[in-house]
């Protein structure tokens, strides 16, 4: 994948965030893939995902035991 235009990017919080939980992490896609970022140093480091990899780690999660 290319180097992503993350100025661009249209980062969201997960539906299940309260107003004010500081441990979050943002997603935005990318059309290639996605990029995840935490909610708390929006200018901090970022991880990019291809979409098979992402799909990839959606799916281990959904079938991951819950704890």
């Amino acid at each position: 994948m290319a180097s992503p235009n993350l100025a661009a990017a249209s980062w969201r919080k997960s539906s299940r965030s309260g107003a004010n939980d500081s441990n979050c992490v943002e997603v935005a896609g990318l059309g290639e893939g996605l990029a995840v970022r935490d909610s708390k140093d929006p200018c901090g480091p970022v991880l990019v995902f291809g979409s098979a990899a992402w799909t990839s780690f959606v799916a281990g999660l959904r079938t991951a035991p819950r704890r």
